[in-house]
């Protein structure tokens, strides 16, 4: 397959799982706010009727009332919204875009040697065994008597979910392992949904239409299944953005950045959750939670800022120094960051940036900085750029790239 085609599959496959990921995340939000907000039924005869919580709003010039029943209605109304197919949606389109880039170019995208020397059935191997291994072990867990102790599981499901990224970080590269994190994470939610959360709703429905009284544990599952999710969905959407940010997967400690920017996330969406029930706490919810998160963020961002450098050595004259540079980088960045790119699996140079001009290598030195110092670039160091050009090549920016 050509690398053009490639490059319009994974256009239109982002952008399908971009759509798909916003319309089930913004459901995924909405329901849990509004099940947050609820306040016992004003109308003694719409109680009886097992009504246990009803809200108003306004929104895009109406009204709305919204009512949720104890367990169910009495009758079952003509027409009854499902929500499912967002989150089906945006996990096939994730697995798409999986295959297409991350197993498909496995060498580029998930494999570093320097990292573990994998062949691509091995990393595939591996990752598969990460997904379908993760939600295996995470539905024992939710079915176990651990599940009757939320903060215990929750701390299980912690030090799991930081030990998988340990390992992944130790097994793959960091653009990899993080995007492997996430797709871990998102079958969790989206397995959530369809093994547990819509099954359960069937069940009551199929309940009411029988005559039969529905079981309330299957609404009980449901909600905790969902709880989860929302918790989950911050981490995966910084997995999601990760790869355009070197600085993060491409640091010395990966996987313990990984962990404290998925904690932050997960600390910040816990404040938003109990702020949702602040009017049961008389208007009041702790900031503790959203604090900590973004002590977490700064700590992590102060920990990856660059260092000061020792002084650098005498340097020969602009011109010599320029001409060296400029053979490292035609041998190791020209071939993916040209016109015409002569790596395989690349049409265009990627992100658009060219280095196939000197005036383009002095116009984007400072670009390059950062992703040659963590490592990003080349990607999976595949024209083999040797620690001693690399050092060469930040010495030179740091010079002010002289020319």
């Amino acid at each position: 397959m050509s690398a053009y085609i490639i490059d319009w599959l994974s256009l239109l496959g982002r952008w399908v799982h971009l759509i798909t990921g916003i319309a089930w995340i913004g459901a995924s939000f909405y329901f849990v706010w509004l099940d947050d907000h609820l306040l016992p039924a004003a109308d003694e005869s719409v109680v009886k009727k097992g009504v246990g919580g009803e809200l108003w709003a306004v929104h895009g010039g109406g009204f709305y009332h919204a009512q949720k029943y104890r367990i169910a209605p009495e009758v079952l109304p003509r027409t009854l919204h499902w929500f499912y197919w967002e989150a089906y949606s945006t996990w096939l389109s994730g697995v798409f875009l999986l295959v297409l880039l991350y197993y498909a170019h496995a060498e580029i995208y998930l494999i570093d040697p320097r990292v573990a020397h994998l062949s691509q059935s091995a990393a595939i191997g591996i990752s598969l065994a990460f997904i379908i291994g993760g939600w295996v072990v995470y539905d024992a867990l939710c079915r176990s008597p651990l599940a009757r102790r939320g903060t215990w599981l929750g701390a299980v499901l912690a030090l799991l979910l930081g030990t998988a990224a340990f390992g992944l970080c130790h097994l793959f590269s960091g653009r990899g392992a993080y995007i492997q994190f996430g797709a871990m994470l998102g079958t969790l939610m989206a397995a959530n949904v369809f093994f547990v959360i819509i099954p359960g709703q069937r069940e009551m429905v199929r309940a009411k239409q029988q005559g039969r009284a529905p079981e309330p544990e299957a609404g009980v599952r449901g909600k905790q299944r969902s709880v989860h999710n929302t918790y989950f969905t911050l981490p995966v959407l910084f997995t999601m953005i990760s790869n355009h940010y070197a600085l993060t997967f491409g640091a010395g400690r990966n996987w313990l950045v990984l962990i404290a920017i998925s904690a932050a996330g997960l600390l910040i969406r816990m404040y938003f959750v109990a702020r949702h029930k602040r009017h049961e706490r008389g208007g009041r919810t702790s900031p503790w939670a959203a604090l900590l998160g973004l002590m977490i963020l700064a700590a992590t961002a102060a920990a990856l800022a660059p260092r000061a450098q020792p002084p650098l050595a005498a340097l020969d004259s602009p011109a010599s120094q320029f001409a060296a540079i400029q053979r490292i980088v035609a041998a190791r960045c020209v071939p993916c960051h040209a016109a015409a790119p002569t790596q395989v699996g690349f049409s265009v140079a990627p992100q658009g940036l060219r280095l196939d001009t000197p005036e383009s290598i002095v116009t984007h030195a400072a670009v390059m900085a950062p992703l040659v110092q963590a490592r990003a670039m080349p990607i999976g160091n595949l024209t083999g750029m040797t620690d001693t050009e690399r050092s060469q090549l930040l010495d030179w920016i740091r010079h002010g790239a002289p020319h």
